[in-house]
């Protein structure tokens, strides 16, 4: 039987070690004092871990290199990952979107299944053992040397460190830097699910304020990349959610973005234009800034009363038609310009990493270094929010262990 050396004990690592352990023996190292520290904190601590879509449709939910990761997810699929956790004794259930988590909203759950899992197949886990150097001749790999001290060898090695986001868990991209000094090209890592900053002197008037059922735009030098519909808030900086962090995947330093917002998405601007005709004439005789209750968030209605240019203090029923068609055009194409991404530090997912190309897809081995394997966010791929990411954590971690 091999050794073989998993790096890294987040969901993609320890699903190797699972699996490459029906072969061989399989020691999981990380430099953390317990397993899934990321996991822990992800989908606000309940951890969203996969998707009930019908798995053909979870391509359409991965921006980076979803071809890449066709074989990974067809071989391990939701619906193995709903029977794993299940074995386990760990209850999941559905929300909206699909969106799967564990039954008591604890991400501890899904943490104890793969504790579970580790347990049965007899992996042999060692924590507080952070990997420093890889040592490697002859484009082989012989062993990894632990906390600058200790090393241990190994026939073959799995590298599952993640990506860049949330270093305190420990992911610091340095898996890639690993690979880069095996000769594998690295993708340059960047901030994916991350939230906006804007550039807008209004922000300040909005901050914690959350919109649900609209719909967002983000703008490149005028053109829609991005468009979908659903939940957001407004912080200090700019803006935070969902729709924005799936949004951001689609902002680079390559052009001038900008954010729109359709605040009433349900109403094409004829139905709107009814809609506001029906509230001015129930306010008629009050003025125009005690006419939009009905219409808007409270916190909001300064702020479109200033953009409207309409004067507050104007009779509803003096409004002119011109005036009401601005204010409709406003309310469906609210616009604020983008000044950037939030660092990389606060992203759920990193995007880049280690070239697709340089890694076979229907086993996750290395291209170049003849013993060595990838698993999870350390690989140049990345989704939306929705459970996608641990699942393709999962897949490709299931295909690097199998595959030895």
């Amino acid at each position: 039987m091999a050794k073989v050396i998993v790096i890294g004990a987040g969901p993609a690592g320890i699903m190797a070690a699972i699996h490459a352990s029906k072969k061989h023996n399989v020691i999981l190292l990380d430099g953390n004092d317990r397993i899934g520290k990321k996991l822990f904190i992800t989908g606000k601590g309940r951890c969203n871990v996969t998707n009930a879509k019908d798995i053909s449709e979870f391509f359409d939910y991965i921006p980076g290199n979803p071809h890449f990761l066709y074989s990974a997810l067809y071989s391990y699929t939701n619906e193995d990952t709903i029977n794993f956790f299940e074995n386990a004794g760990i209850k999941l259930k559905t929300e909206r979107g699909g969106r799967i988590f564990p039954m008591s909203d604890k991400s501890s759950d899904i943490i104890k299944g793969l504790s579970i899992g580790l347990k049965e197949a007899n992996v042999q886990v060692k924590l507080n053992s952070k990997v420093t150097n890889i040592i490697y001749n002859n484009d082989k790999i012989t062993g990894v040397e632990i906390n600058n001290t200790t090393k241990l060898n190994g026939d073959h090695f799995i590298l599952a460190t993640g990506g860049a986001s949330y270093p305190l868990t420990g992911s610091r991209g340095e898996g890639q830097k690993f690979a880069k000094s095996l000769g594998h090209t690295i993708v340059d890592l960047k901030p994916s699910l991350v939230p906006i900053e804007l550039n807008e002197p209004w922000l300040k008037e909005l901050m914690g304020l959350s919109l649900k059922n609209i719909s967002l735009s983000i703008l490149k030098n005028n053109k829609v990349v991005y468009k979908n519909q659903g939940e957001m808030m407004f912080t200090n900086y700019g803006m935070s959610g969902p729709l924005v962090l799936s949004g951001s995947r689609y902002v680079k330093n390559d052009g001038n973005y900008e954010v729109s917002l359709d605040l009433k998405p349900a109403l094409n601007e004829s139905e709107l234009d009814k809609r506001l005709q029906k509230d001015f004439l129930k306010y008629q005789n009050k003025e125009f800034k005690n006419s939009l209750d009905d219409l808007l968030p409270q916190k909001m209605i300064p702020l479109i009363i200033k953009l409207s240019n309409i004067p507050e203090n104007k009779k509803v029923n003096v409004i002119t038609k011109e005036e009401r068609k601005n204010l409709v055009y406003l309310l469906k194409n609210l616009k604020a310009k983008i000044k950037g991404l939030r660092p990389i530090e606060e992203a759920i997912v990193t995007a880049g990493g280690v070239n697709t190309l340089e890694i076979d897809p229907s086993t996750m081995k290395s291209k170049i270094i003849s013993n060595l394997s990838f698993a999870g966010e350390v690989i140049d791929v990345d989704a939306f929010t929705g459970g996608y990411n641990v699942q393709i954590a999962l897949s490709t971690g299931y295909i690097a262990g199998s595959s030895i």
